[in-house]
């Protein structure tokens, strides 16, 4: 036997209504204002421009940069040679300064002899004659031991009537400011006869009177010239002063 099974419902307008298919592919649009839209696109458009645009400005500032650190590389070479010119000149600089106090130094310490042999005849008492004068070269510096006097000394040797009369000299040459007064001794004395001088023949008999040779040594006086152009002058040493007052005027020289 067959049964029939027929489905009225589809004939029905209600159930074809809700039946139907909507279209596909289709997108609706929103009908009101469109303006947060056009943000939305002008946002996504903006942002790869400004991107871009930093990333231009950054190229540039890295590109100034490379420049400023080129040009900042070839001042600082330039100021290294210009340092290096201004330190060898500092350099020549300092030498001759040193080279210049060491010549200055040296003429300081100058006496002259024409002055020491004008200070010993102002000295010399009449009855005391002086047969040598020589000088004396400085000792060897010892270790351990002052320096010697770079100028050394002086020995005069010579005769006198007395004893008395040597050590009187000798007490006038310490109060001179050419030597070491505290170093100036007589270092020997002695009785002789009186040479006889040439031509003269002495009768049989006769002695000759004694007199007495000594032997002075000093130390030369350590105090510059400079501070003794009161003494240079009256010795008649005008050259030497007047060199020591131009070296003060310069200021080589100090006063």
């Amino acid at each position: 036997m067959y049964s029939l099974d027929i489905n009225f419902l589809k004939d029905r307008p209600a159930y074809n209504k809700t039946s139907e298919k909507k279209p596909r592919g289709k997108i609706s649009l929103p009908a009101g204002d469109l303006t947060p839209l056009y943000i939305g696109v002008g946002a996504g458009l903006a942002l790869p421009i400004l991107i871009g645009t930093s990333w231009w400005i950054l190229e540039s500032k890295n590109a100034e940069l490379g420049q400023a650190i080129v040009q900042l590389e070839q001042e600082k070479q330039s100021l290294e040679g210009q340092i290096g010119s201004i330190n060898k000149i500092k350099e020549e600089t300092n030498k001759i300064k040193q080279e210049t106090q060491a010549l200055v130094t040296v003429f300081d310490q100058i006496r002259p002899w024409s002055a020491m042999l004008q200070d010993l005849r102002d000295r010399i008492p009449k009855t005391v004659q002086i047969e040598t004068i020589k000088q004396i070269a400085p000792s060897a510096p010892v270790a351990g031991q002052p320096a010697p006097n770079p100028a050394g000394g002086i020995e005069i040797v010579g005769v006198a009537r007395s004893f008395n009369q040597v050590n009187d000299f000798m007490l006038t040459l310490q109060q001179s400011r050419f030597l070491k007064g505290t170093e100036t001794r007589i270092t020997t004395a002695e009785l002789i006869d009186a040479p006889v001088p040439a031509g003269v023949t002495l009768p049989q008999g006769f002695k000759p009177p004694q007199i007495v040779r000594y032997t002075i040594q000093s130390s030369m006086s350590d105090v510059p010239a400079s501070e003794l152009m009161r003494e240079l002058e009256q010795k008649g040493t005008v050259g030497l002063v007047s060199r020591i007052r131009n070296l003060q005027k310069t200021g080589v020289l100090q006063k």
